[in-house]
């Protein structure tokens, strides 16, 4: 198999993280000729691996120790320092260039330059003083994804508040069940957003959620729409400059742990899980990420398309930390045409632009050619998330995006607020595969017992402390479902959930969650498998595949698609449905039955519901299996609720 894109020497050459090895070579005399090395002495020596980052990023003093313990949990990462976030930012100060582009679909583009950036935030930080909130209180944010969410999560961290959000696609239920467990003392919203060509109007939605959190002293919204918010303070109001405020931000010190933000789990199982990470550590592993894997830095335009009920929103900031200018749009991926995000990264000249495979699918059904209808000059890479990337996607990006656009996919999670594994400007891509571990992740994959395998199937684990793993989890005072979420299978080393092959050549294939595995006749499959090679036929828009184990000790393993407008389930379509899978995937993969489904439901963050759907299959009772308010069409459950069993006709 030829890769997809081939850095030439140039970019090896001109890499941060070509730099970064010569830093840390000069400081530890550790030899790494290539990003292979580098890794290995990352995950081997990590005290000293993240005290390079932290010297080579310049944060200043650190408190003594890097890692004064490496148990999991409970790992703790530079006792006695103190530091905020949001002084990283501040030293970024760009003059010539915008700290943040806004773009939407029915505006022209808007630039807001650091100072407007600073200013903001420092004058957002006075106003949450005066409502009285104080370090370690909480500040919500029921917003699209503009330019004021942003400022209003910096001003919030500056002074040593914590900020958790989600997006107003979220129902008011919704959006109280991750908000209200946290008893914020501030909300700051807007009076509603655009999509896919409409207005939508959140006054009602915004009353409902304001009756709901009864810790509330003051609501803050913003205008969108030009509509009047009842019992709030305005965000000019909020963000107004006054004559006697001083240059800087005063940021608060804050221990290495505190907690920048509260990060929430999809919530589809039950009561979402308030996932908490500290000031230090999401600052470590966004650096690295951003810095020495994406290679982005001060001359770039990083625009990934997300909302703030995402991680990938809280990813997206952290190029702020290294000087880059952040696009942040708030409409949909596919208005006014499919090309809609290609044709906005061509307008901000993005250097690296994220989406996901179904979008990249999406436009490869609607037979475009970004390069040719689009000035994607600026373009070098295209990051992919959410799911894995079929490697016949990897391609066509390459064919008609350009071979110059190294195609990065990622793979991580809302856990550790970053990836796991992903790209680097200094290592191939290969069509269906995830370049290499990122640096200082010690990973690997076990079989059940434990064991590490290579080039087959394993469960991702990660052996060794990261800095951005969970401080812990909200309201979880003896830290049991922390524990239980992440070390349950294998003492001390954190197991993921997703099913992995580490490559003879250090890449890494993802085949999906192993909590929905597919297991027929004791064999174990990944459901991105089968989906990579269904969703490509051009009737089919979309598939889920279960595997059910049966009351008799059967095992039912329907697949359900949906079909693009004007196609129809004939038999033919089945059985080519069927030979593809027998011929890409395997003959083990080929589904029992084939259901035509009227959708497929996911989480608000685009997954697809595959464990509570199997549970459904099995005959679980629905209110007690699925959060309906987490679900993007909660009608589709019960639909799944009465498939239940094999058909008989």
């Amino acid at each position: 198999m030829r890769p997809q894109w081939v850095p030439t020497e140039r970019d090896i050459a001109d890499a941060r993280v070509t730099d970064f090895a010569r830093f840390a070579q000069a400081r530890t005399g550790v030899a790494v000729p290539d990003y292979h090395s580098l890794w290995q002495w990352s995950v081997d020596d990590l005290p000293a691996f993240w005290q390079a980052v932290w010297d080579y990023f310049e944060l200043g003093d650190t408190g003594g120790a890097v890692l004064a313990s490496t148990e999991m949990p409970g790992a703790q990462w530079f006792p006695g320092t103190r530091l905020n976030y949001v002084d990283q930012i501040v030293r970024q100060f760009r003059r010539h260039r915008p700290a943040i582009v806004h773009v939407s679909e029915d505006r022209e583009p808007r630039e807001v330059s650091w100072t407007e950036l600073i200013d903001a935030t420092k004058a957002f930080a006075r106003t949450l003083r005066s409502l009285g909130v104080r370090p370690g209180d909480r500040v919500a944010g029921y917003l699209p994804n503009i330019p004021e969410t942003v400022i209003a999560f910096l001003a919030t961290a500056s002074i040593g508040a914590v900020w958790s959000a989600c997006g107003q696609d979220y129902s008011p239920k919704a959006a109280r069940n991750r908000l209200g467990q946290l008893e914020p003392t501030v909300l700051v919203t807007a009076d509603g957003y655009r999509f896919g060509g409409k207005a939508h109007d959140k006054r009602a939605d915004i009353a409902v959620l304001q009756a709901g959190l009864g810790s509330l002293r003051a609501t803050v919204a913003v205008s969108q729409l030009g509509l009047v918010v009842p019992d709030t303070l305005s965000w000019n109001e909020a963000t107004a400059v006054a004559e006697s405020d001083s240059a800087v931000i005063a940021t608060e010190a804050v221990d290495f742990d505190h907690p920048l933000w509260i990060v929430f789990s999809s919530g589809t199982t039950g009561l979402p899980k308030g996932i908490v990470h500290g000031h230090g550590g999401v600052l470590l592993e966004h650096l690295k990420a951003v810095a020495l894997q994406a290679d982005i830095g001060p001359e770039d335009t990083f625009f990934w398309y997300t909302s703030p009920s995402w991680m990938m929103w809280n990813f997206q900031i952290a190029g702020l930390l290294v000087g880059a200018t952040i696009v942040c749009y708030d409409g949909s991926p596919t208005y006014p045409a499919p090309d809609a995000l290609w044709h906005l990264a061509a307008e901000t000249s993005a250097t690296v632009l994220g989406t996901s495979p179904g979008y990249v699918l999406a436009c490869i059904k609607a037979g475009g050619v970004p390069r040719a209808d689009h000035d994607l000059s600026a373009l070098r890479q295209v990051g992919i998330t959410g799911s894995s990337l079929p490697p016949a996607s990897a391609v066509w990006l390459g064919d008609n995006v350009g071979e110059h656009v190294q195609v990065a996919s990622i793979s991580g999670g809302t856990d550790v607020v970053s990836a796991f594994i992903g790209g680097a400007r200094t290592v191939p891509s290969w069509p269906g595969e995830l370049s290499a571990p990122y640096l200082g992740v010690a990973l690997d994959a076990f079989d059940t017992e434990g064991k590490s395998v290579r080039d087959e199937v394993g469960e991702l684990v990660v052996t060794k402390p990261m800095p951005s793993m969970p401080v812990r989890f909200w309201n979880d005072p003896d830290g049991n479902r922390y524990h239980d979420a992440y070390f349950d299978m294998f003492p001390g080393v954190w197991r993921h959930g997703d099913w992995i092959t580490i490559t003879d050549r250090h890449s890494v294939v993802v085949h999906g969650r192993s909590d929905s595995t597919l297991n027929r006749h004791g064999i174990r499959m990944g459901s991105a498998d089968i989906y990579q090679a269904v969703e490509r036929l051009p009737e089919i828009a979309e598939a889920l595949v279960i595997g059910a184990e049966q009351p008799d000790g059967g095992y039912w393993m329907p697949l359900f698609v949906t079909l693009a407008p004007g196609a129809e389930l004939t038999d033919k379509l089945k059985t080519r449905i069927d030979t593809t899978i027998r011929t890409e995937v395997s003959p083990r993969h080929v589904p029992d039955e084939i259901l035509l489904a009227p959708g497929i439901p996911h989480t608000r963050t685009g997954k697809k519901l595959e464990v509570p759907i199997k549970k459904l299959l099995q005959g679980a009772d629905p209110a007690r299996i699925v959060e309906r308010s987490a679900v993007d069409n909660p009608d589709l459950l019960d639909w799944y609720a009465a498939q239940r069993g094999p058909s008989t006709g």
